[in-house]
């Protein structure tokens, strides 16, 4: 964001924001891992009149950019992919004029995210219209939700928005919530060693599509309590579910290992897109768990886990991907022996106090060089 112009000002927690002059990026953005600051950034790029460049470490690189720079080169903007296979590094050069485009769903909620963002900038409004099915739909309600705390009205209008382009965002004050997704680690290495933790900070009423994992955890027999103060998880009599993972892929891998210790069969459904996260997602989970000593089949769309499994310790190929290194960590308390994780401080990405919190809990041997 300093690279746009911003001046962000840094507390112990808070930040403060000014946006006064903002203009294409003076330097190239490196998103690292983020394919949310990729998209996202990427329509707020088609803004201004000069070329941003965009780009990530090498996971990112491999994740798919061409819908986006097509729908921002249908409004106006001029945008490549530097290896014109539609992948990062891409080039963004506005300005936005505004008129109709399609963007699929299918891929990324991100997409429809970044066009909503940067679409009300434009020169003249925009219509969207929305290819379906719509993977991590929740993520475009929090869109939604943020754009109208900053003074930005989008109507909900099915498979089609129509942005009115010319507004301007007012600046807010605002209270980051506690991620779900976050929460769900902790909450499940509560289940998995009979323990008994609590997670603060977690807003019951937010849309982060997240939240249902403490439905999802109730569903397996786990006991949750939630309430303003607190979301308190401890273990139970474990059964496998079907679970439609369509709307929280994140959720994904640390579900998968919770469902090893259920009794009977998980199905995990409506996760295609999963093969195209920070690593294929459901190739990789399947890997991890068989190598812990798991029983599963990868389907096209999920995968399916007999339990209870009995887990072993092992070394795991994270893949460089925060949430599958996560789930890995958590399996290891379950684990007879030790379980060795590749790229060991990618957790950083999402999750930066993973270890120290972990430890807090009664983790141990977690060494990070």
């Amino acid at each position: 964001m300093t690279a746009f112009g911003a001046t962000i000002d840094r507390t112990a927690d808070e930040l403060r924001v000014a946006a006064e002059s903002l203009h294409a990026a003076d330097a190239p953005v490196d998103a690292g891992n983020s394919g949310t600051t990729l998209r996202l950034l990427a329509g707020v790029a088609g803004i201004f009149a000069g070329t941003t460049t965009l780009t990530g470490d090498a996971s990112l690189r491999k994740r798919p950019m061409g819908p986006l720079l097509d729908a921002l080169n249908g409004l106006g903007a001029h945008t490549r992919s530097l290896g014109g296979d539609g992948l990062p590094p891409v080039e963004v050069q506005g300005v936005l004029h505004g008129g109709t485009i399609s963007i699929p769903g299918s891929i990324s909620s991100q997409f429809l995210s970044s066009l909503l963002i940067a679409c009300p900038l434009a020169l003249a409004s925009s219509e969207i219209r929305l290819v379906r099915p719509l993977r991590s739909e929740p993520y475009v309600e929090v869109t939604r939700q943020m754009l109208r705390t900053f003074g930005v009205e989008i109507p909900a209008g099915g498979d089609t928005c129509l942005v009115r382009g010319g507004q301007v965002y007012r600046p807010a004050d605002v209270d980051i919530p506690g991620d779900f997704s976050a929460a769900a680690f902790p909450l499940v290495a509560a289940i998995l060693t009979d323990g008994d933790v609590s997670v603060e900070g977690l807003d019951l009423d937010s849309p982060q599509g997240d939240r249902k994992v403490l439905g999802f955890l109730t569903s397996f027999g786990a006991r949750v309590d939630a309430t303003e103060e607190r979301v308190r998880a401890r273990g139970g009599d474990l059964v496998g579910q079907t679970i439609d993972i369509g709307d929280t892929p994140d959720l994904f891998p640390i579900l998968a290992v919770l469902a090893t210790q259920a009794d009977g069969e998980t199905r995990f459904v409506n996760g295609d897109h999963l093969r195209f996260k920070e690593s294929d997602r459901i190739s990789a989970t399947v890997a991890m768990l068989r190598a812990l000593g798991g029983r599963v089949q990868p389907t096209p769309d999920g995968c399916i886990i007999l339990g209870p499994n009995r887990l072993h310790g092992a070394f795991v190929d994270s893949r460089g991907d925060h949430r599958i290194l996560m789930a890995a960590a958590v399996a290891g308390l379950a684990a007879e022996d030790a379980v060795d994780i590749s790229d060991p401080g990618c957790f950083r990405i999402s999750y930066p106090s993973f270890l120290e919190d972990m430890r807090a809990l009664g983790a141990v041997h977690a060494v990070v060089p």
